[in-house]
């Protein structure tokens, strides 16, 4: 019997070398090219209501959506957020109230120049920032996406560019956009799926119930199936 027990024991310890082993082997550092809370900032760009009458490529309803789901995440992880409008009171109004809600403080810098980055207010707080990437969401992405994207890859920044929470006038003018702005070597990504790259881990338990809230309320299916899981079984993602 104690020859038995013996046995098992060092059984027992081995197996959890083997397993502690293989836990370390798989574990790897995540990529640098990856977002986090506290490397980039984000600009978000025209959500004003003359240039969403003229976006075709997306909803008008899915660009606000998806626009406020991306500002209400930046708010949660604290990243730091520029916003900004053009022609406010002459021609394009006022910015989306549901995203200017997001941030009521915030005064959007109001511009004449379809270019962001021409217009040295959003340069200088910019380079306040003093983070080497930028995310930026645009109405059109054509017109005031393509060109903050490119001039701020020229001066060395890493892009992301949120596809769905910007819009054209035609889809193939969103999507050549797109596309020329990836051979400048910009980055193109979705609202949700930013959310979710900084929350990366179930196990962050500080942003947990924003990011889930936020799923709850713009990520559609996704969001439902968080309300379902919780009201039906007490679910929680990573348990």
């Amino acid at each position: 019997m104690l020859k038995i027990n013996k046995t098992l024991k060092t059984l027992a310890v081995g197996l959890s070398l083997v397993a502690a082993t293989c836990s370390s082997a798989f574990a790897g550092e995540p990529s640098k090219s990856m977002l986090t809370p506290d490397n980039h900032s984000l600009i978000l760009i025209d959500h004003q209501p003359q240039m969403a009458f003229a976006t075709r490529s997306h909803t008008v309803e899915s660009v606000r959506n998806n626009v406020t789901g991306l500002a209400k995440a930046a708010k949660a992880f604290k990243v730091p957020t520029i916003l900004t409008t053009v022609a406010a009171k002459s021609f394009s109004g006022p910015i989306f109230p549901e995203l200017q809600a997001v941030f009521p403080k915030q005064s959007p810098i109001d511009r004449t120049t379809m270019n962001t980055w021409e217009d040295k207010r959003v340069t200088d707080k910019i380079k306040s920032f003093k983070k080497n990437k930028i995310v930026i969401s645009a109405l059109w992405t054509e017109v005031c996406g393509v060109g903050p994207v490119l001039s701020a890859i020229d001066e060395g920044y890493e892009v992301f560019f949120v596809t769905d929470a910007s819009g054209g006038v035609s889809k193939e003018a969103h999507d050549m956009a797109v596309l020329r702005m990836v051979q400048a070597g910009a980055k193109p990504i979705t609202w949700l799926q930013y959310m979710l790259e900084l929350q990366r881990d179930w196990a962050r338990t500080g942003t947990y119930a924003d990011v889930t809230d936020i799923a709850k309320e713009h990520a559609g299916g996704y969001g439902l199936g968080l309300i379902y899981a919780t009201d039906m079984f007490n679910a929680k993602e990573g348990h």
